[in-house]
Protein backbone atom coordinates (compact mmCIF):
# COMPACT_ATOMS: atom_id res chain seq x y z
CA UNK A 1 0.00 0.00 0.00
CA UNK A 2 1.45 3.36 -0.91
CA UNK A 3 1.99 5.89 1.82
CA UNK A 4 -0.82 8.35 2.62
CA UNK A 5 -0.18 11.68 1.74
CA UNK A 6 -0.38 14.13 4.74
CA UNK A 7 -0.15 18.17 4.83
CA UNK A 8 1.38 19.10 8.30
CA UNK A 9 1.46 23.03 9.36
CA UNK A 10 5.17 24.24 10.25
CA UNK A 11 5.87 27.05 12.17
CA UNK A 12 9.35 25.81 13.00
CA UNK A 13 8.66 25.69 16.66
CA UNK A 14 8.52 22.31 18.81
CA UNK A 15 5.30 21.41 18.43
CA UNK A 16 4.95 21.61 15.10
CA UNK A 17 7.94 19.83 14.77
CA UNK A 18 6.74 16.79 17.10
CA UNK A 19 3.91 17.17 15.35
CA UNK A 20 5.58 16.54 12.07
CA UNK A 21 7.83 13.52 13.43
CA UNK A 22 4.51 12.21 14.61
CA UNK A 23 3.05 12.42 11.32
CA UNK A 24 6.30 11.02 9.76
CA UNK A 25 6.38 7.68 12.64
CA UNK A 26 2.39 7.06 11.45
CA UNK A 27 3.68 6.33 8.12
CA UNK A 28 2.54 9.29 6.33
CA UNK A 29 4.27 10.82 3.42
CA UNK A 30 4.53 14.62 4.72
CA UNK A 31 3.98 17.86 3.11
CA UNK A 32 4.88 20.58 5.09
CA UNK A 33 2.99 24.27 4.79
CA UNK A 34 4.66 27.80 6.36
CA UNK A 35 3.91 31.12 6.40
CA UNK A 36 5.28 34.48 6.34
CA UNK A 37 2.55 36.37 7.34
CA UNK A 38 4.13 39.48 8.37
CA UNK A 39 4.79 37.82 11.96
CA UNK A 40 7.92 39.60 14.06
CA UNK A 41 9.22 36.43 14.37
CA UNK A 42 9.73 35.48 11.06
CA UNK A 43 13.73 33.64 11.81
CA UNK A 44 11.07 30.49 12.80
CA UNK A 45 10.81 30.14 9.30
CA UNK A 46 13.98 29.33 8.54
CA UNK A 47 13.93 26.95 11.57
CA UNK A 48 11.09 25.43 9.63
CA UNK A 49 13.39 24.88 6.72
CA UNK A 50 15.25 22.80 8.49
CA UNK A 51 12.71 20.74 10.15
CA UNK A 52 11.35 19.72 7.16
CA UNK A 53 14.77 19.01 5.47
CA UNK A 54 15.72 16.76 8.18
CA UNK A 55 12.42 14.80 9.20
CA UNK A 56 12.11 14.12 5.28
CA UNK A 57 9.19 16.34 4.12
CA UNK A 58 8.06 15.56 0.62
CA UNK A 59 7.53 19.40 0.04
CA UNK A 60 7.98 22.33 2.04
CA UNK A 61 5.69 25.48 0.81
CA UNK A 62 6.17 29.25 2.38
CA UNK A 63 2.94 30.56 1.63
CA UNK A 64 3.08 34.34 1.49
CA UNK A 65 0.18 36.26 3.21
CA UNK A 66 0.28 39.73 4.79
CA UNK A 67 -1.37 39.76 8.13
CA UNK A 68 -0.12 42.61 8.96
CA UNK A 69 -2.75 44.39 6.69
CA UNK A 70 -4.87 43.91 9.63
CA UNK A 71 -2.84 43.88 12.68
CA UNK A 72 -4.46 43.49 15.83
CA UNK A 73 -2.58 41.15 17.57
CA UNK A 74 1.62 41.68 19.40
CA UNK A 75 2.47 39.21 16.36
CA UNK A 76 1.20 41.88 13.33
CA UNK A 77 1.55 45.13 14.74
CA UNK A 78 3.22 47.57 16.44
CA UNK A 79 2.40 45.96 19.79
CA UNK A 80 4.29 44.82 22.70
CA UNK A 81 4.68 41.27 23.34
CA UNK A 82 4.11 40.76 27.04
CA UNK A 83 7.04 39.42 28.69
CA UNK A 84 8.11 38.34 32.17
CA UNK A 85 3.91 36.77 33.14
CA UNK A 86 3.42 34.55 35.61
CA UNK A 87 1.86 30.98 34.38
CA UNK A 88 -1.28 31.71 36.61
CA UNK A 89 -1.42 35.15 34.15
CA UNK A 90 -1.32 32.79 31.43
CA UNK A 91 -4.12 30.85 32.25
CA UNK A 92 -6.11 34.05 32.02
CA UNK A 93 -8.34 35.14 28.91
CA UNK A 94 -6.79 35.50 25.54
CA UNK A 95 -3.24 37.18 25.37
CA UNK A 96 -2.36 39.85 22.96
CA UNK A 97 -0.27 37.59 20.52
CA UNK A 98 -3.90 35.90 19.99
CA UNK A 99 -3.79 36.46 15.75
CA UNK A 100 -7.32 36.98 14.83
CA UNK A 101 -8.32 33.67 12.81
CA UNK A 102 -4.44 32.64 12.26
CA UNK A 103 -5.42 28.84 12.66
CA UNK A 104 -8.83 29.55 10.71
CA UNK A 105 -6.85 30.77 7.59
CA UNK A 106 -3.68 28.42 8.26
CA UNK A 107 -6.11 25.66 7.76
CA UNK A 108 -7.86 27.02 5.04
CA UNK A 109 -4.81 26.72 3.22
CA UNK A 110 -3.66 23.33 3.86
CA UNK A 111 -7.56 22.41 3.00
CA UNK A 112 -6.31 23.85 -0.12
CA UNK A 113 -3.29 22.14 -0.96
CA UNK A 114 -4.72 18.45 0.54
CA UNK A 115 -7.45 18.87 -1.71
CA UNK A 116 -4.79 19.25 -4.82
CA UNK A 117 -2.27 16.53 -3.60
CA UNK A 118 -5.64 14.57 -3.25
CA UNK A 119 -4.83 14.09 0.67
CA UNK A 120 -7.57 13.33 3.46
CA UNK A 121 -5.29 14.13 5.96
CA UNK A 122 -4.46 17.30 7.80
CA UNK A 123 -1.74 17.59 10.74
CA UNK A 124 -1.32 20.72 13.30
CA UNK A 125 0.01 20.84 16.44
CA UNK A 126 -2.32 22.93 18.58
CA UNK A 127 -2.67 22.11 22.18
CA UNK A 128 -5.54 23.18 24.61
CA UNK A 129 -3.91 22.21 27.94
CA UNK A 130 -0.86 24.34 28.93
CA UNK A 131 -2.90 27.35 29.27
CA UNK A 132 -6.17 28.90 28.26
CA UNK A 133 -5.13 30.69 25.42
CA UNK A 134 -6.36 30.41 22.36
CA UNK A 135 -9.92 29.30 21.14
CA UNK A 136 -8.58 28.24 17.56
CA UNK A 137 -6.65 25.73 19.54
CA UNK A 138 -9.51 24.09 21.01
CA UNK A 139 -11.42 20.67 20.35
CA UNK A 140 -14.72 22.52 19.59
CA UNK A 141 -12.46 24.42 16.72
CA UNK A 142 -10.82 21.49 15.58
CA UNK A 143 -14.17 19.51 15.25
CA UNK A 144 -16.45 22.26 13.36
CA UNK A 145 -13.68 23.17 10.84
CA UNK A 146 -13.50 19.26 9.81
CA UNK A 147 -16.95 19.55 9.40
CA UNK A 148 -16.22 22.37 7.15
CA UNK A 149 -13.71 20.55 5.29
CA UNK A 150 -16.17 17.87 4.26
CA UNK A 151 -18.80 20.50 2.76
CA UNK A 152 -16.67 23.21 1.29
CA UNK A 153 -14.71 21.11 -0.93
CA UNK A 154 -14.82 19.37 -4.21
CA UNK A 155 -13.27 16.52 -3.00
CA UNK A 156 -15.69 16.01 0.32
CA UNK A 157 -19.38 16.26 -1.76
CA UNK A 158 -18.48 14.87 -4.95
CA UNK A 159 -15.55 12.01 -3.83
CA UNK A 160 -17.05 11.76 -0.40
CA UNK A 161 -13.31 12.36 1.05
CA UNK A 162 -13.62 11.88 5.01
CA UNK A 163 -10.51 15.07 5.33
CA UNK A 164 -9.67 14.17 8.78
CA UNK A 165 -7.77 17.07 11.20
CA UNK A 166 -5.07 14.90 13.44
CA UNK A 167 -4.46 16.52 16.16
CA UNK A 168 -1.75 14.64 17.84
CA UNK A 169 -0.49 17.20 20.53
CA UNK A 170 -4.28 18.58 21.78
CA UNK A 171 -4.78 16.98 25.29
CA UNK A 172 -0.31 16.92 25.70
CA UNK A 173 1.59 19.51 27.99
CA UNK A 174 4.67 20.77 26.81
CA UNK A 175 6.78 18.26 29.25
CA UNK A 176 4.29 16.01 27.35
CA UNK A 177 4.92 16.81 23.70
CA UNK A 178 8.89 17.38 24.61
CA UNK A 179 9.39 13.57 25.26
CA UNK A 180 7.46 13.04 22.78
CA UNK A 181 9.83 14.68 19.99
CA UNK A 182 13.02 13.81 21.88
CA UNK A 183 11.46 10.29 21.29
CA UNK A 184 11.05 10.71 18.14
CA UNK A 185 14.49 11.81 17.35
CA UNK A 186 13.77 15.40 17.13
CA UNK A 187 16.42 18.12 17.39
CA UNK A 188 14.91 21.21 19.40
CA UNK A 189 18.17 23.19 19.03
CA UNK A 190 16.89 23.98 15.50
CA UNK A 191 13.29 24.79 16.32
CA UNK A 192 12.27 27.92 17.16
CA UNK A 193 9.23 29.44 19.67
CA UNK A 194 10.09 32.93 20.52
CA UNK A 195 7.56 35.78 19.94
CA UNK A 196 9.98 38.53 20.25
CA UNK A 197 13.60 37.10 18.80
CA UNK A 198 16.64 38.88 19.31
CA UNK A 199 18.44 40.19 15.74
CA UNK A 200 20.30 36.86 15.42
CA UNK A 201 17.23 34.47 15.88
CA UNK A 202 17.99 34.49 20.21
CA UNK A 203 15.01 33.69 22.02
CA UNK A 204 13.81 36.41 24.70
CA UNK A 205 13.39 33.32 27.46
CA UNK A 206 10.49 35.69 28.72
CA UNK A 207 7.59 35.58 26.65
CA UNK A 208 4.84 33.53 27.46
CA UNK A 209 6.29 31.18 24.88
CA UNK A 210 9.32 31.14 25.81
CA UNK A 211 8.48 30.33 29.63
CA UNK A 212 5.94 28.13 28.27
CA UNK A 213 9.24 25.78 26.65
CA UNK A 214 11.77 26.37 29.38
CA UNK A 215 9.19 25.03 32.08
CA UNK A 216 8.72 21.83 29.70
CA UNK A 217 12.05 21.18 29.43
CA UNK A 218 13.26 21.96 33.15
CA UNK A 219 9.71 19.55 33.93
CA UNK A 220 11.73 16.96 32.32
CA UNK A 221 15.18 17.72 33.92
CA UNK A 222 16.99 18.47 30.34
CA UNK A 223 18.25 21.79 29.33
CA UNK A 224 16.74 23.38 26.17
CA UNK A 225 19.32 23.62 23.60
CA UNK A 226 17.68 26.87 21.74
CA UNK A 227 19.78 29.70 21.51
CA UNK A 228 19.00 32.41 24.20
CA UNK A 229 19.92 36.01 25.07
CA UNK A 230 21.96 36.87 27.64
CA UNK A 231 20.77 38.10 29.95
Amino acid sequence: MPARKAVVLLSGGLDSATTLAIAVAAGFEPYALSFRYGQRHAVELDAAAEVARRLGAIQHVVAEIDLRAFGGSALTADIAVPKGRSIEEMGTGIPVTYVPARNTIFLSYALGWAEVLGAADIFIGVNALDYSGYPDCRPEFIAAFENLARLATRAGTEDEIPFQIHTPLISLSKAEIIQRGAALGVDFSITRSCYDPGADGEACGECDSCQLRLKGFRVNGMRDPARYMER
